[in-house]
């Protein structure tokens, strides 16, 4: 963990992925993590539960895209009801607000470390269904419910913990979202708002003026307000 010691900027923010081991051609997640998620999806397999990744490291570039999209119109923007937001009746920042529910802002999420991942499990999915990565398939009578009681029970003795475990008045719920703590602690202490603020500053983001005007209420609300474990 030495090396944990002074992370690039670079991978803070999600522009260098040197740290990334490639499960796949689209699934990655951080080289020093592999062996505890390989355990851990041992373990499972043996409670007939086939653990796989939907998300693992996202860049900067991936990450501005999906803001993007959805600061334009191009993707829905979904409340806490799963509701559609009128995106035409509501102000930039509450906009702005309504997508940091679901989506960080790029360079501030978490799947840029690659210590973070979205799970679920395949083999519990009904035959000619998708996955939705909504709350409800991992709830009570969910088809990811035995999965989610797992991972409760488990998950911790491998070094995995829920950052966004209940909806805190920032980010919504996220039962799927499993944090390496190990590692992850590391980058959440070394994240730093003025790195964030150049990168923004850089980027062409939709609505950056105004982000950046209110960068320090959207730290304590939508990224330091996480399951402290």
């Amino acid at each position: 963990m030495s090396a944990l010691l002074n992370l690039p900027t670079a991978q803070l923010l999600g522009i260098d992925n040197s740290h990334i081991y490639w499960l796949s051609d689209k699934t990655g997640i951080h080289q020093d993590m592999l062996n505890a998620y390989q355990k851990m999806q041992t373990a499972a397999k043996t409670e007939h539960l086939d653990l796989h990744i939907a998300s693992g490291w996202r860049g900067f570039e991936r990450q501005l895209q999906l803001w993007n999209n959805k600061f334009l119109g191009n993707t829905p923007i979904r409340d806490l009801s799963n509701n559609i937001i009128n995106v035409n009746q509501v102000s930039e920042l509450d906009k702005i607000f309504s997508i940091l529910v679901y989506s960080a802002l790029p360079g501030a999420s978490r799947h840029h470390w690659g210590t973070d991942i979205d799970v679920f499990a395949p083999n519990l999915l009904a035959k000619n269904t998708q996955l939705q990565l909504e709350p409800w398939e991992y709830e009570i009578n969910g088809p990811f419910s035995r999965l989610s009681q797992w991972l409760e029970q488990y998950s911790q003795e491998f070094g995995f913990y829920f950052p966004y475990d209940r909806y805190r008045g920032g980010i919504a719920h996220e039962p799927w979202h499993l944090s390496y703590a190990p590692l992850a602690d590391h980058y959440q202490q070394q994240f730093s708002i003025d790195s964030l603020v150049l990168a923004l500053e850089n980027a062409k983001i939709e609505g950056k003026q105004i982000i950046i005007n209110h960068i320090d209420e959207i730290y304590e609300k939508f990224i330091k307000n996480i399951n402290k474990r």
